[in-house]
Protein backbone atom coordinates (compact mmCIF):
# COMPACT_ATOMS: atom_id res chain seq x y z
CA UNK A 1 0.00 0.00 0.00
CA UNK A 2 2.61 2.55 0.79
CA UNK A 3 4.82 1.54 -2.23
CA UNK A 4 1.88 2.40 -4.36
CA UNK A 5 1.36 5.63 -2.60
CA UNK A 6 5.07 6.53 -2.82
CA UNK A 7 4.37 6.14 -6.33
CA UNK A 8 0.88 8.09 -6.82
CA UNK A 9 3.14 11.13 -4.98
CA UNK A 10 6.23 10.71 -7.29
CA UNK A 11 4.07 10.76 -10.59
CA UNK A 12 2.26 13.68 -8.47
CA UNK A 13 5.63 15.97 -8.79
CA UNK A 14 6.10 15.05 -12.26
CA UNK A 15 3.38 16.42 -13.51
CA UNK A 16 3.86 19.82 -10.89
CA UNK A 17 7.35 19.14 -12.47
CA UNK A 18 5.98 18.97 -16.17
CA UNK A 19 4.06 22.71 -15.56
CA UNK A 20 7.17 24.44 -13.56
CA UNK A 21 9.05 23.99 -17.19
CA UNK A 22 5.94 25.57 -19.13
CA UNK A 23 6.00 28.28 -15.99
CA UNK A 24 9.31 29.30 -16.13
CA UNK A 25 9.87 29.47 -19.74
CA UNK A 26 5.77 31.68 -20.15
CA UNK A 27 7.26 33.71 -17.90
CA UNK A 28 10.49 34.58 -19.94
CA UNK A 29 8.48 34.75 -22.61
CA UNK A 30 5.57 36.69 -21.08
CA UNK A 31 3.36 34.50 -22.52
CA UNK A 32 0.15 33.17 -21.13
CA UNK A 33 -0.71 29.96 -19.36
CA UNK A 34 -3.92 29.35 -21.26
CA UNK A 35 -2.37 28.33 -24.89
CA UNK A 36 -1.21 24.67 -25.85
CA UNK A 37 2.32 23.93 -25.47
CA UNK A 38 5.03 23.98 -28.31
CA UNK A 39 8.32 23.60 -29.68
CA UNK A 40 10.49 26.73 -28.75
CA UNK A 41 12.65 26.45 -32.15
CA UNK A 42 9.52 24.77 -34.63
CA UNK A 43 6.98 26.29 -32.66
CA UNK A 44 4.68 22.94 -33.48
CA UNK A 45 2.15 22.28 -30.78
CA UNK A 46 2.94 19.48 -28.78
CA UNK A 47 0.59 16.66 -28.80
CA UNK A 48 -0.36 15.23 -25.30
CA UNK A 49 1.23 11.70 -25.76
CA UNK A 50 4.39 13.56 -26.42
CA UNK A 51 3.88 15.71 -23.36
CA UNK A 52 3.96 12.80 -20.54
CA UNK A 53 6.62 14.08 -18.12
CA UNK A 54 9.86 12.26 -17.70
CA UNK A 55 8.41 8.99 -20.13
CA UNK A 56 7.88 11.25 -23.45
CA UNK A 57 11.35 12.73 -23.34
CA UNK A 58 12.55 8.80 -23.22
CA UNK A 59 10.34 7.69 -25.92
CA UNK A 60 11.57 10.66 -28.12
CA UNK A 61 15.31 10.41 -27.19
CA UNK A 62 15.05 14.10 -26.42
CA UNK A 63 14.19 15.46 -29.63
CA UNK A 64 10.91 17.25 -31.04
CA UNK A 65 9.04 14.58 -33.07
CA UNK A 66 8.57 17.48 -35.96
CA UNK A 67 12.01 19.46 -36.50
CA UNK A 68 14.63 16.99 -34.58
CA UNK A 69 16.10 19.49 -32.89
CA UNK A 70 17.39 18.50 -28.82
CA UNK A 71 14.83 19.46 -26.40
CA UNK A 72 16.79 21.01 -23.45
CA UNK A 73 17.97 18.72 -20.68
CA UNK A 74 16.24 21.16 -17.68
CA UNK A 75 12.49 19.14 -18.77
CA UNK A 76 12.94 16.22 -17.75
CA UNK A 77 15.67 16.98 -15.02
CA UNK A 78 13.42 19.34 -13.56
CA UNK A 79 10.51 16.97 -13.47
CA UNK A 80 12.79 14.07 -12.12
CA UNK A 81 13.92 16.44 -9.18
CA UNK A 82 10.50 17.35 -8.51
CA UNK A 83 8.80 14.17 -8.02
CA UNK A 84 11.32 12.92 -5.99
CA UNK A 85 11.53 16.19 -3.32
CA UNK A 86 7.51 15.57 -3.04
CA UNK A 87 8.54 12.08 -1.97
CA UNK A 88 11.12 13.42 0.65
CA UNK A 89 8.28 16.20 1.63
CA UNK A 90 5.89 13.23 1.66
CA UNK A 91 7.89 11.39 3.85
CA UNK A 92 9.67 13.41 5.59
CA UNK A 93 6.01 14.65 6.97
CA UNK A 94 4.40 11.38 7.86
CA UNK A 95 7.44 9.64 9.28
CA UNK A 96 7.24 6.44 7.33
CA UNK A 97 8.75 3.99 9.34
CA UNK A 98 10.09 0.51 8.48
CA UNK A 99 6.69 -1.51 8.89
CA UNK A 100 5.26 0.93 6.37
CA UNK A 101 2.66 2.15 8.62
CA UNK A 102 2.06 5.65 8.74
CA UNK A 103 2.70 7.53 12.26
CA UNK A 104 -0.02 10.25 13.69
CA UNK A 105 -2.03 11.50 10.18
CA UNK A 106 -4.05 14.41 11.39
CA UNK A 107 -4.78 17.95 9.46
CA UNK A 108 -1.92 19.29 10.29
CA UNK A 109 0.40 17.02 8.18
CA UNK A 110 -1.44 17.10 5.21
CA UNK A 111 -1.30 21.14 4.89
CA UNK A 112 2.58 20.75 6.22
CA UNK A 113 3.33 18.98 3.09
CA UNK A 114 1.17 21.02 0.97
CA UNK A 115 2.84 23.95 1.92
CA UNK A 116 6.16 22.07 1.52
CA UNK A 117 5.34 21.44 -1.93
CA UNK A 118 4.43 24.66 -2.58
CA UNK A 119 8.10 25.84 -1.54
CA UNK A 120 9.53 23.10 -3.20
CA UNK A 121 8.15 24.53 -6.12
CA UNK A 122 8.74 28.22 -5.58
CA UNK A 123 12.42 27.16 -5.18
CA UNK A 124 12.22 25.72 -8.29
CA UNK A 125 11.40 28.35 -10.33
CA UNK A 126 13.78 30.81 -8.32
CA UNK A 127 16.99 28.00 -8.96
CA UNK A 128 16.29 27.62 -12.52
CA UNK A 129 15.65 31.17 -13.75
CA UNK A 130 18.20 32.57 -12.04
CA UNK A 131 20.53 29.63 -13.09
CA UNK A 132 19.68 30.77 -16.57
CA UNK A 133 19.07 34.12 -16.86
CA UNK A 134 20.13 36.06 -13.62
CA UNK A 135 16.76 36.70 -12.59
CA UNK A 136 14.81 36.29 -8.80
CA UNK A 137 11.16 37.56 -10.39
CA UNK A 138 9.11 39.53 -7.90
CA UNK A 139 5.86 37.93 -9.59
CA UNK A 140 7.34 34.75 -7.86
CA UNK A 141 9.06 35.42 -4.86
CA UNK A 142 6.51 38.29 -3.54
CA UNK A 143 2.87 36.12 -3.78
CA UNK A 144 4.93 33.27 -2.08
CA UNK A 145 5.81 35.28 1.00
CA UNK A 146 2.28 35.86 1.59
CA UNK A 147 1.17 32.40 0.79
CA UNK A 148 3.81 30.79 3.14
CA UNK A 149 3.54 33.39 6.01
CA UNK A 150 -0.20 32.34 5.61
CA UNK A 151 0.41 28.79 5.32
CA UNK A 152 2.63 28.75 8.69
CA UNK A 153 0.47 31.29 10.52
CA UNK A 154 -2.45 28.12 10.04
CA UNK A 155 0.33 25.38 10.86
CA UNK A 156 0.17 27.47 14.26
CA UNK A 157 3.39 29.13 13.89
CA UNK A 158 4.48 32.36 15.85
CA UNK A 159 3.85 35.45 13.44
CA UNK A 160 6.13 37.28 16.03
CA UNK A 161 9.19 34.39 14.84
CA UNK A 162 7.88 34.62 11.37
CA UNK A 163 7.96 38.32 10.86
CA UNK A 164 11.54 38.88 12.61
CA UNK A 165 12.95 35.42 10.13
CA UNK A 166 11.89 37.66 7.43
CA UNK A 167 13.19 40.72 8.81
CA UNK A 168 16.68 39.21 9.24
CA UNK A 169 16.71 37.32 5.80
CA UNK A 170 15.66 40.70 4.21
CA UNK A 171 17.75 42.45 6.30
CA UNK A 172 21.08 40.56 5.75
CA UNK A 173 20.72 40.87 1.89
CA UNK A 174 19.70 44.44 1.94
CA UNK A 175 22.74 45.24 3.60
CA UNK A 176 25.18 43.91 1.37
CA UNK A 177 22.95 45.65 -1.52
CA UNK A 178 22.99 49.05 0.34
CA UNK A 179 27.03 48.90 0.87
CA UNK A 180 28.22 47.37 -2.78
CA UNK A 181 25.64 49.75 -4.42
CA UNK A 182 24.04 46.84 -5.67
CA UNK A 183 27.38 45.36 -7.28
CA UNK A 184 27.04 42.32 -4.92
CA UNK A 185 23.68 41.07 -5.03
CA UNK A 186 20.37 41.89 -6.92
CA UNK A 187 17.20 43.12 -5.62
CA UNK A 188 15.70 39.81 -6.22
CA UNK A 189 17.97 38.70 -3.45
CA UNK A 190 15.89 41.06 -0.87
CA UNK A 191 13.05 39.39 -1.50
CA UNK A 192 14.05 35.95 -1.59
CA UNK A 193 15.61 36.53 1.75
CA UNK A 194 12.32 37.99 3.21
CA UNK A 195 10.50 34.68 1.72
CA UNK A 196 13.45 32.31 3.65
CA UNK A 197 12.61 33.73 6.76
CA UNK A 198 9.02 33.56 6.57
CA UNK A 199 9.10 29.77 5.28
CA UNK A 200 11.70 28.68 7.81
CA UNK A 201 11.34 31.03 10.89
CA UNK A 202 13.73 31.69 13.25
CA UNK A 203 16.91 30.43 13.67
CA UNK A 204 15.93 28.27 10.39
CA UNK A 205 16.69 31.13 8.38
CA UNK A 206 20.12 31.61 9.63
CA UNK A 207 20.74 28.23 9.03
CA UNK A 208 19.70 28.63 5.16
CA UNK A 209 21.70 31.54 4.74
CA UNK A 210 24.91 29.98 5.40
CA UNK A 211 24.16 26.52 3.91
CA UNK A 212 23.60 28.86 1.03
CA UNK A 213 27.01 30.78 1.48
CA UNK A 214 28.47 27.27 2.06
CA UNK A 215 27.28 25.75 -1.00
CA UNK A 216 27.87 28.91 -3.06
CA UNK A 217 31.32 29.57 -2.23
CA UNK A 218 32.42 25.69 -2.61
CA UNK A 219 30.97 25.94 -6.20
CA UNK A 220 32.38 29.26 -6.89
CA UNK A 221 36.29 28.45 -6.20
CA UNK A 222 35.25 24.64 -7.84
CA UNK A 223 34.42 26.99 -11.36
CA UNK A 224 37.29 29.53 -10.72
CA UNK A 225 40.18 26.53 -10.27
CA UNK A 226 38.86 24.72 -13.57
CA UNK A 227 38.71 28.02 -15.53
CA UNK A 228 34.99 28.03 -15.91
CA UNK A 229 35.11 31.45 -13.97
CA UNK A 230 37.17 34.36 -13.02
CA UNK A 231 36.79 36.47 -9.64
CA UNK A 232 35.16 39.25 -11.28
CA UNK A 233 32.13 36.90 -12.63
CA UNK A 234 28.65 37.28 -11.72
CA UNK A 235 26.96 34.19 -9.54
CA UNK A 236 23.41 33.81 -9.45
CA UNK A 237 23.09 33.59 -5.41
CA UNK A 238 19.20 32.24 -5.85
CA UNK A 239 20.59 29.08 -7.14
CA UNK A 240 22.21 28.11 -3.36
CA UNK A 241 19.62 29.94 -1.86
CA UNK A 242 16.91 28.45 -3.16
CA UNK A 243 18.97 24.93 -2.35
CA UNK A 244 20.05 25.73 0.74
CA UNK A 245 16.00 26.42 1.45
CA UNK A 246 15.10 23.32 0.70
CA UNK A 247 17.69 21.55 2.74
CA UNK A 248 17.03 23.04 5.48
CA UNK A 249 13.16 22.68 4.79
CA UNK A 250 13.58 19.00 5.33
CA UNK A 251 16.70 19.13 7.90
CA UNK A 252 17.37 22.59 9.50
CA UNK A 253 16.29 21.17 13.14
CA UNK A 254 18.49 18.52 12.93
CA UNK A 255 21.09 20.47 11.85
CA UNK A 256 20.17 23.48 14.54
CA UNK A 257 20.08 20.67 17.16
CA UNK A 258 23.47 18.83 15.84
CA UNK A 259 25.16 22.65 15.68
CA UNK A 260 24.08 23.14 19.76
CA UNK A 261 25.07 19.79 21.38
CA UNK A 262 28.72 20.45 19.06
CA UNK A 263 28.95 23.25 21.21
CA UNK A 264 27.68 21.92 24.84
CA UNK A 265 30.11 18.63 24.04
Amino acid sequence: MINFILIFVFLFGLIFGSFLNCLIWRLRKNESMMGRSCCPKCKKQIAWYDNIPLLSFIILKGKCRYCKKFISWQYPIVELITGLLFVVAFINNFQIISNFQFLNITPNLLLFTLRDWFLICVMIIIFIYDLRWYLILDIISLPACLIVFLFNLFLGFSWQNLLIAGIIGCSFFLSQFIISKGKWIGGGDIRLGLLMGLALGWPNVLVAILIGYFIGSFVGVGLIVFGKKKWSSQVPLGVFLSTATVITLFWGEVIVQWYLSFLTF
